[in-house]
Formats: C-alpha cells, structure tokens, sequence
C-alpha cells in the first residue's frame, strides 16, 4: 500500500512538473523577443528572398551560425585547391607530362614533378597557400601555366581575405558586447519619490562602459481601433529614467530605472488584481556605444504580466567596503523585497486628490462642543451668540471644533432646547 501511494504521489508530482513545463514554453512561444533578445518571428511568401540575401552577403555570411559559417570556411579553401588540382592536372595532361605517356629526357614540363592527380592537388595547395616547399615549380615552357599560376594566387588572396574578415567581424560583432548587459529577471511595481512607478534593474557586468546610453521601452498588446481594425502588435511608447535622465547613463554600476505610472501611462488602469489578467509584452531597450570598438551596440529583453511583481522592490547590492571600495553583490540582483503598495495607480491619485482637498477647506468656529454641566439657559445663550476666537482660532482649553458627528449631536441638543424652553434657535449657515 506504501509502496502505491509513493508511485501515486511520484506521478502525480511528474505530471505537474510536465504540465507547468508546458505552460512555461507556451509563454516562452508567445513571446515576440525573448529574456536574451532574440526575436520570435517568422517570414512566410516572401518573394525571391533567395536572391535579395545573396545580393546582399557580407551581411548574409555574418548573420549565419558558426557552425554554418566554419562550414563554408572550410569548403571555400579545400573546394579551391581542389578545382585548381584539377586544372593543373588537365594542363599536364594536355601538355603530356603525366608518366603514362613515356615523356622523352629532354621533355620540359609545364610544372615540375605533377605525376597525377594527387601530386597536382598538393602544388595547387602550395601555391595558394605559399608554402614554397621547391620540389613542384612552374616552368616557362607554357603560357598557360603562367597564367593560371596568377590567378590562383590573386583568387587565394581574394578568399583569404573574406573568409578571415568573415570570422574577424564575427568575433568583433556588438553583439557579444551585448551579452555582457543584463537585466534583471523581474520587473516591480512600487512607489518611488512619492509615485506609483514600473522599476527595472540592469547592469554591465564590464569595467568598460557604454558611451552615449540610451534606455526606453515598447509595450506590445493587440487593439482594437474605432474603426474596427484589429492590430495584433500594438506599439506604445514607455519612458524610462533613471535619476539623471534616460540618456548618457554612467553606466558603471548596476542602475534601477524606472517608468512612473501616470495618467498618460498604459499601466494607468491596470491593477494588481488584474495584472495577471492582461495580455501584454513590455520590450526594453538599452542602445549604446562600446567604449573599445566605437561600435553601436544594442540589448534587448521583455516582460509578460507573469514577470510582473506588484507591490515589491529590488534589494539592494552595493555596498562600501573598508578599503573605501564599492562592492556589487550579483547575487541578489533579481533578489526583490514585499513593500506597501497602493492596489493601482487611479487609487494613489485619488488619495492624493483627496487630501489636496481637505487642506483646502476651512474651520467654521462658531461650532463648539456643549459641556454636559451646563444649565439650559446658558446653553441658549451660547449657542445664539457664539462668540469668535481670539485671531480667527478655537483654543484647545475651552472648547474644540466639531466634527460632522458632533454638529449632528449639537443638532439635536438645539433642538430638545427649542422644546423645553419655547426659545427658537439660532439656524447656522
């Protein structure tokens, strides 16, 4: 029995591991860009795209994989000598030199010591290559020979130096300067300098820095316009500063930028009930220039609702050592902290409208508290006759100043007044 309870809890554990694997690549799918920056699209019915990215191949060659550009690296030499050893091999086979046609002593070659077709393969390396072994040589008897001696080598040099600028651009590419950015695994939702903001955290995990920073934001969801048109992906505008701005970060530590949730905000009317209701990519951006190369680099990540925490903010990582240095805990840079937070931005406002408008108001001080000892004669008197404060202000001492409870309290004290003593009471306005 044991022993078929475990197997139960086993499977059951297995089947829910498999299922939130699943639900985990079908949010990974529903990505335009992923957590690393790469673009989850796909081009269908393009016409003669063959042909417009072989026109363009410089560019074709640096965007393949290495794998496939180590391929074509390696075809484009051996596919050389080899059609080369070929040719040799015909210009001595029409020249006659090959052993199977008995040449006479006196019979000069139009390249020395090619017995076949091997031997013309390792004269055509030599030569491209320049290695200059001197066994193999070409001789003045042919033409030919001379000529295709030339191009060989013109075309050796033309391959050579594609094929390393190739494999140099890619190494050298801003791209892998870009790996060495990253953001945070999350993106939070809590006040900051009294606003309710979206905050990010990024670093450069680099001494050098990027010149010329530039941080903003894409919010990617699907509309509907009032002409009934239905636009899958939605481009918003998100503005992100840090402290000193969004442009010429000084990027040498990590830093926590931040979108302030306003009126003019998409996230205005979103909520933390509701946040994981909403159907949404926020894209962001960092563009820069790297300090050593001068070359334009740009980062990219996104964030779905699910990567959204509302009502947290990032612990903190730098720190000051003895040695007067400040030191950067990697560790906790996704690390976040639960704080208070309002449930959505129209809430936040509206408190604070609210408050602006109780500090606008003003006491009335004709409206005090009744002592309980009073007689009902001074109590008519007093309240036909309320006498003002000195400078426009109640003193604590004698009386204090009516909230609504107690106006509707003093209310009803007036009027079992008017009652008892056939008096009417002064009506206040």
């Amino acid at each position: 029995m044991s022993r078929a309870l475990a197997a139960a809890g086993m499977f059951s554990y297995l089947r829910e591991r498999f299922s939130s694997h699943l639900r985990e690549r079908g949010r990974r799918r529903a990505r335009l860009v992923s957590k690393d920056g790469r673009c989850n699209i796909e081009f269908g019915n393009v016409e003669q795209s063959r042909f417009v990215f072989l026109i363009d191949i410089w560019t074709t060659i640096l965007d393949l994989r290495w794998r496939y550009k180590m391929t074509i690296f390696i075809s484009a030499f051996l596919g050389s000598w080899f059609l080369f050893g070929l040719l040799w091999y015909v210009v001595a086979y029409i020249h006659k030199d090959l052993p199977e046609f008995n040449p006479s002593i006196n019979h000069t070659p139009c390249v020395e010591n090619i017995n076949g077709l091997t031997s013309a393969f390792l004269f055509s390396l030599e030569t491209q290559v320049t290695i200059g072994y001197g066994f193999r040589c070409v001789t003045e008897q042919c033409a030919t020979a001379i000529f295709l001696l030339i191009f060989q080598s013109i075309l050796g040099v033309i391959i050579n130096s594609f094929m390393c600028g190739a494999i140099l651009a890619k190494i050298s590419r801003s791209k892998n300067r870009a790996k060495t950015i990253t953001f945070s695994k999350n993106a939070v939702i809590s006040k900051r300098g009294g606003k309710l903001c979206l905050l990010i955290r990024v670093a450069n995990l680099r001494k050098s820095l990027l010149i010329g920073s530039h941080i903003y934001g894409k919010l990617l969801k699907s509309t509907i316009t009032p002409e009934g048109e239905t636009i899958i992906l939605d481009q918003v505008n998100i503005e992100f500063v840090v402290d000193a701005g969004n442009e010429n970060l000084f990027f040498i530590s990590p830093l926590t930028i931040y979108h302030i949730i306003d009126k003019n905000s998409p996230f205005f009317h979103m909520a933390a009930e509701t946040l994981l209701q909403q159907d949404f990519e926020l894209v962001v951006f960092l563009d820069g220039t790297v300090e050593a190369t001068s070359a334009t680099c740009q980062v990219r990540t996104s964030y779905i609702p699910e990567e959204v925490l509302w009502g947290y903010r990032f612990a903190p990582i730098v720190s000051k050592t003895k040695e007067g240095k400040y030191r950067v805990d990697f560790q906790n840079f996704s690390k976040t902290v639960a704080v208070d937070t309002p449930h959505c931005a129209f809430c936040l406002y509206n408190e604070k409208e609210a408050k602006a408008k109780e500090k606008k108001g003003y006491d009335n001080p004709g409206f005090v508290l009744s002592e309980v000892n009073e007689t009902s004669d001074t109590k008519i008197a007093r309240l036909s006759h309320p006498s003002p404060p000195l400078d426009g202000k109640v003193s604590t001492q004698s009386s204090a100043l009516i909230t609504r409870q107690s106006y509707q309290k003093w209310l009803h004290q007036a009027r079992t007044v008017k009652r008892e003593a056939g008096v009417r009471p002064l009506r206040l306005r």
